[in-house]
C-alpha cells in the first residue's frame, strides 16, 4: 500500500497523510473530504500535473488544487515551515539505547497520533541531544524498538524468535502506536495457555493420547473435558476419575477398564460405547444417553455402577450382563430391552423405570424401589426371591 502526503495548493502545512488505492479520481476524492474542498488536480514538488495514478510513488508530497495553476509552497527561510517540501523524505539517525537505526522521516509520522510523528513530524521542534555522530538519543530498549519501526516500514508485525512480546507491546505503548498495540495484545492473549479450568478439546487430548505409550496409565483426573468430541477414541484404562465430562460426544468410544468414579457424565451421549469392565462408582450420569452400550465382559470383569445417579438415562438395548448397579438412582430411566442378567440391582431406584422387554433372570432386585415400573413383556419371569429379603 502507497502513501502519500498531500498539501493544499501554494501551502506547506496542515499535510495530510492518505492512502492511496483505486483510481486518480478516488484520491481526490478523498482529498476533497480531507481539505473540505473540491479537488480536482494534484501536482507533484515541481509543479508537474499527476494525471495518472501510476506516476505517484510511495511517500511523494502532492499537491491539491480546485482547478487552478501550481503554485509553489512559500519559501521562507526564518519559518517554521522551512523544511516542509521535503520533510517526508529525509533520512534520520535515530540512536536507541546505543544502537543506530537509519530511516526517513516519513516512515516514523506515518501513525499521526504518535510520539514518533509528533517527535518528527517537523524538524528541530523536538529539542533532544544527539550523539558524537548527530543521530537522534532514544533512552529505549533496541530489541524493542526494532520490531515497532518494522511495522512502521511496512505495515506488518514481525517479531523475531527469542524477543518479548509483552516487551513490544509496552513500547507500542508508550509510543502511542495504539493499532500495533492492539494487534499485540490479541497475538499475545491467543499464545497464552488455557486457563486451568477451561475445558480441555480434543485436538489437545489427542496430542496427549499419541505421547502416551499404551501400557501406560494416563492420568486425567479431575480435568475437564465439557462438551469436548471424544467420540471413537480408544480411552481403555484412563484415569477420569472426578473429571467433568458433561455434554461430552463419546459416541463408539472404548472405554473399557476406564475409571469414571464420581465423575460429572450429566447429559453426555456415550451411545454404543464400549463401558466393559468400567467403574463408574458414583458418577453422575443424570440425563445422558447410554443407548446400546456393552458393559459385559467375556473375561468376567464385572461394571461397577454402584451409587451411581443416573436419572432419566436412557440405556435401551444395553448388554449388561452382571453389572453391579446396587443402591444406584435409576428413576425415570429408559431399560427397555436391556440384557440384566445376573445383575446386581439391590436397594436401586427403579421408580417409574421402563424395563419392558428385559432379560432379568437371576437379577438381585432385593429392596429396590420399583414403584410405577414397566415390567412387560419380560423375557424370563420375575420371581419373588429375586425382589424380596
Amino acid at each position: 500500500m502507497r502513501r502519500v502526503t498531500l498539501f493544499v495548493n501554494g501551502t506547506s502545512h496542515n499535510g495530510k497523510v492518505v492512502a492511496v488505492y483505486g483510481t486518480l479520481a478516488d484520491l481526490l476524492s478523498v482529498a476533497s473530504t480531507k481539505f473540505g474542498i473540491k479537488a480536482a488536480n494534484l501536482y507533484n514538488g515541481k509543479g508537474g500535473l499527476i494525471d495518472d495514478i501510476a506516476l505517484i510513488r510511495d511517500d511523494d508530497v502532492l499537491y491539491v488544487s480546485e482547478g487552478d495553476f501550481f503554485v509553489g509552497p512559500p519559501n521562507n527561510s526564518d519559518g517554521p515551515h522551512e523544511f516542509h517540501s521535503w520533510t517526508h523524505t529525509d533520512w534520520i539517525t535515530l540512536n536507541v539505547g546505543g544502537r543506530r537505526f537509519t530511516t526517513t522521516r516519513s516512515t516514523l509520522v506515518k501513525e499521526p497520533e504518535s510520539m514518533l510523528a509528533h517527535m518528527f513530524r517537523d524538524k528541530d521542534v523536538w529539542g533532544n541531544k544527539h550523539d558524537e555522530q548527530g543521530a537522534y538519543l532514544i533512552d529505549r530498549s533496541p530489541d524493542y524498538f526494532e520490531p515497532i519501526l518494522n511495522y512502521l516500514r511496512h505495515g506488518q508485525l514481525i517479531i523475531n524468535d527469542g524477543i518479548n512480546l509483552l516487551g513490544v507491546l509496552e513500547e507500542a505503548r508508550f509510543f502511542g502506536i495504539e493499532r500495533l498495540a492492539e494487534q499485540l495484545e490479541g497475538v499475545i492473549k491467543n499464545s497464552q495457555p488455557p486457563d486451568d479450568h477451561s475445558p480441555i478439546s480434543r485436538k489437545e487430548f489427542v496430542r496427549f493420547l499419541l505421547a502416551t505409550p499404551t501400557k501406560s496409565e494416563l492420568r486425567c483426573q479431575g480435568l475437564n473435558f465439557s462438551g469436548a468430541d471424544l467420540s471413537r477414541l480408544d480411552l481403555r484404562y484412563i484415569n477420569f476419575k472426578m473429571a467433568t465430562l458433561s455434554h461430552c460426544n463419546l459416541t463408539h468410544a472404548n472405554l473399557c477398564g476406564t475409571n469414571l468414579e464420581r465423575a460429572d457424565l450429566s447429559s453426555a451421549n456415550l451411545d454404543g460405547a464400549n463401558l466393559q469392565g468400567v467403574k463408574m462408582l458414583c458418577t453422575n450420569a443424570e440425563g445422558a444417553s447410554l443407548k446400546g452400550c456393552n458393559f459385559e465382559d467375556p473375561a468376567g470383569l464385572k461394571a461397577n455402577l454402584e451409587g451411581a445417579n443416573l436419572k432419566g438415562v436412557d440405556m435401551e438395548g444395553s448388554q449388561m450382563t452382571g453389572i453391579n448397579l446396587r443402591v444406584a438412582t435409576l428413576k425415570n430411566a429408559k431399560l427397555k430391552n436391556c440384557n440384566l442378567r445376573g445383575a446386581t440391582l439391590a436397594g436401586t431406584d427403579l421408580e417409574n423405570c421402563d424395563l419392558s422387554g428385559c432379560d432379568l433372570q437371576e437379577a438381585n432386585l432385593r429392596g429396590s424401589n420399583v414403584k410405577g415400573a414397566i415390567f412387560e413383556e419380560m423375557l424370563t419371569p420375575l420371581h419373588m426371591s429375586q425382589s424380596v429379603r
